[in-house]
C-alpha cells in the first residue's frame, strides 16, 4: 500500500519534468529558428550591399563614358556581325548583298526607304548654284563607265596615262563615236525634260501694274522679295507724294 502511494506520488513529478523539458526544447527550437532567419537576413543584406556597390561602380563607369557610347557600341557590334556574315558568305561562295536583301523583311525595307527620303529631302529651289549642284549630282549618278575601254586606253597610253605638270594633253584625246552619241542622247533627254517642265504661277488681277513687260514684272517681283522690307517706307512716300 505504501509502495502504491509512492508510485502515485512519483507520476506527477515525472509529468512536470517532461513538460519542462518539452518547453525547453520548444524554446531552443524557436531560438535556432530566429538565429537561422537572422543569418539568412544577414547574408541577404551582404548580398544586396555587394550588388548595390557593383551597380554604383557600373553607373559611375557609364557616366564617365561619352554621351553616344551606347550608339557606338551598338554600331561596332553590328559591324562585327556584318564582317562575320561576309566571311561566311565568302566561304560558301554566296553573294553577300543578295543574301542580305533576302533576309530583309518588307517592313524593314519600307522603314529604310522612309529614312532615306527623310535623310535626303527635296528642298526645292533655293538658288542657282544649289540647282546646278543637284543637276550635276543627278547626272553623275547615271554615269556608267566603260571599264574595258578604260583598261585599253591605259595600256595604250602607258606612263602618259597618269599626267604630270609637264604633260601636254590638249588635242591628244579623240572621243569615240559611241561616247559622242551617248552625250548627244543625254543632252536631248535633258532638253526634252526641260520643255515638259512648266510651273503655273498665280496671277492676281487686283495687283498694281508696276511693269512694262513680262521680263520687267519678274525683275520687280525679285527686287520686292529681296529689298521690299527696306524700301516699303520710300515706296509709300512716293505714292503719297510726300517723298523728300
Amino acid at each position: 500500500m505504501a509502495a502504491e502511494v509512492e508510485a502515485g506520488a512519483s507520476v506527477p513529478g515525472m509529468a512536470t519534468s517532461n513538460m519542462c523539458s518539452t518547453a525547453e526544447e520548444l524554446a531552443i527550437q524557436k531560438r535556432e529558428e530566429r538565429l537561422r532567419k537572422f543569418r539568412e537576413l544577414h547574408l541577404k543584406r551582404n548580398e544586396a550591399r555587394k550588388l548595390n556597390h557593383q551597380e554604383v561602380v557600373e553607373e559611375d563607369k557609364r557616366l564617365k563614358l561619352p554621351a553616344n557610347w551606347e550608339a557606338k557600341k551598338a554600331r561596332l557590334e553590328w559591324e562585327l556581325k556584318e564582317e562575320e556574315k561576309k566571311k561566311e558568305c565568302l566561304a560558301k561562295g554566296d553573294d553577300y548583298e543578295r543574301v542580305k536583301l533576302l533576309e530583309i523583311s518588307a517592313e524593314d525595307a519600307a522603314r529604310f526607304e522612309r529614312k532615306k527620303k527623310k535623310k535626303n529631302p527635296d528642298l526645292g529651289f533655293s538658288d542657282y548654284a544649289a540647282a546646278q549642284l543637284r543637276q550635276y549630282q543627278r547626272l553623275t549618278k547615271q554615269i556608267r563607265p566603260d571599264l574595258e575601254q578604260y583598261e585599253k586606253l591605259r595600256e595604250e597610253s602607258g606612263e602618259e596615262f597618269y599626267p604630270t605638270s609637264n604633260s601636254l594633253l590638249h588635242g591628244t584625246h579623240v572621243p569615240t563615236k559611241e561616247g559622242i552619241d551617248k552625250m548627244v542622247g543625254d543632252l536631248e533627254k535633258q532638253i526634252e525634260k526641260r520643255e515638259k517642265y512648266s510651273r503655273r504661277r498665280a496671277y492676281n488681277d487686283d495687283a498694281d501694274i508696276d511693269y512694262i513687260n513680262e521680263r520687267n514684272a519678274k525683275f520687280n517681283k525679285k527686287a520686292e522679295r529681296f529689298y521690299g522690307k527696306y524700301t516699303a517706307e520710300i515706296k509709300q512716300n512716293l505714292e503719297r507724294g510726300t517723298a523728300v
